[in-house]
């Protein structure tokens, strides 16, 4: 348990960042589980809308440091790959 005033602060600090941050990160994780969804369903003008949504989504969590940028362009890259492989 934080003892001293600075520590204390800085407990509710990462507290309310966690907070913060597991909602970003899961916002992410299902717009891409809609994009990998929609690949699978071979449709492939829903599979572009919702590429093109989940992008976006990777590149703001990359961009806040949620994830890696090698992270985000390595999902982007591989999606890319599967809906013009359809």
């Amino acid at each position: 348990m934080a003892n001293s005033p600075q520590a204390r602060k800085r407990a509710r600090q990462a507290d309310k960042r966690r907070a913060h941050n597991q909602g970003r990160r899961s916002m992410m994780r299902t717009s891409l589980k809609k994009a990998l969804a929609a690949i699978e369903s071979g449709n492939r003008e829903e599979a572009e809308a919702s590429y093109k949504s989940a992008t976006s989504a990777l590149d703001i969590a990359a961009k806040n440091g949620l994830i890696h940028r090698n992270k985000a362009a390595r999902h982007k890259s591989r999606m890319n790959a599967q809906i013009r492989a359809m």
